[in-house]
């Protein structure tokens, strides 16, 4: 999934920081003079795996798609179906602003193309849903800054530290050297997931407990920097963009991080829970308005009713979905591919 990079020694670990005990298959990398710069996050090409992904992914969209698809049996292209179709859009959490749009270039579409029956007019939403969706899908680039620093956020229990270990993982498998903060100085369980994961990959965790979550990650830039190190990523404290004067603490570990290497973050992503509909897209006004987000995790969309927040989400506040995750596993977090996603949607 990741491009490849050579690899070379870096610095002894700084005493401040926790290390993880030694393990042969994770040697600290970073990117070499004559590695592609800058170098995409790809999905997976093979035929099996991409197989078993897009088997997942339609698995894990099922009741969302059961609830579109099924409109299209027999059916016969009239207001009754127009009708029924706004209504199971905005069931999985389309929202108004989207699901307005989508009948209304249907209906234009049917008309122009004079489409008279259900599958092809089911072939034309598909169409007009990739179309609205491929916006948000851009490729998630490696080896633009050294490092490259990495400010994550979202609401508790959305998944936000086990997404950062999966894209840990999978940075550090494929030759990044990667650096984790445990700017999450509130909940002592979050520190310790993230120890876990660090200690699981062989992945220095810079951690303080009861720590200023800004000196954390101030803290982790710098030891980034002085090492040579490819990645760091940074785990914010959880919490509701209804609480301002955390939504300010989180503005202000964003300005420390700035004062730390300047330009930094370089992405500020916000993980999100696909479950969550509506509130997810009022959670990425929030944290967009606060943060100016450069990207979206969605993680949970497996069993979700609610996979249409996407194409809200891409007519109210476009801020690109570099991935999407549908289950527990590694490989269970992919990169978003519009197309995929409809395919998933509308089988």
């Amino acid at each position: 999934m990741f491009s490849f990079f050579k690899k070379k020694p870096v610095a002894p670990e700084a005493p401040e920081v926790q290390i993880p005990a030694p393990a042969p298959a994770a040697a600290v990398t970073t990117a070499t003079a004559d590695a592609p710069v800058p170098a995409p996050l790809m999905p997976i090409e093979e035929p099996a795996q991409k197989q078993s992904w897009m088997t997942r992914l339609k698995a894990g969209l099922s009741k969302t798609s059961n609830n579109l698809s099924l409109l299209f049996v027999g059916a016969k292209i009239d207001e009754d179906l127009y009708d029924e179709l706004e209504a199971a859009l905005l069931m999985s959490d389309a929202g108004v602003d989207a699901t307005g749009y989508l009948l209304d270039a249907l209906r234009q579409k049917v008309k122009d193309e004079k489409l008279l029956d259900a599958a092809a007019v089911k072939a034309a939403l598909k169409q007009l849903m990739i179309e609205l969706l491929t916006p948000l899908q851009r490729p998630f680039e490696l080896g633009r800054h050294q490092p490259m620093v990495m400010m994550i956020a979202g609401v508790n229990g959305a998944g936000k530290t086990t997404t950062i270990g999966k894209l840990a993982k999978h940075m550090q498998s494929n030759g990044q050297s990667v650096l984790l903060a445990a700017g999450d100085t509130f909940r002592a369980a979050a520190r310790e997931q993230l120890m876990v994961w660090g200690q699981r990959n062989n992945i220095t965790v810079i951690s303080q407990a009861s720590g200023d979550p800004a000196a954390v990650s101030f803290d982790a830039v710098q030891s980034g920097k002085a090492r040579g190190l490819d990645v760091v990523m940074i785990d914010t404290a959880g919490r509701l963009p209804t609480q301002l004067h955390l939504m300010e603490e989180l503005k202000k570990v964003q300005r420390v991080i700035g004062k730390g290497m300047e330009g930094a973050p370089h992405e500020t992503l916000l993980v999100i829970d696909g479950n969550t509909g509506q509130n997810a897209l009022a959670q990425v006004k929030a944290f967009d308005d606060a943060l100016k987000l450069t990207g979206l995790v969605i993680t949970k969309l497996d069993g979700t009713a609610k996979g249409g927040v996407l194409a809200a989400i891409a007519r109210v506040r476009p801020v690109p979905v570099y991935f999407i995750g549908i289950g527990e596993k590694i490989e269970d977090l992919q990169p978003f591919v519009a197309a995929e996603f409809v395919d998933a949607l509308l089988p």
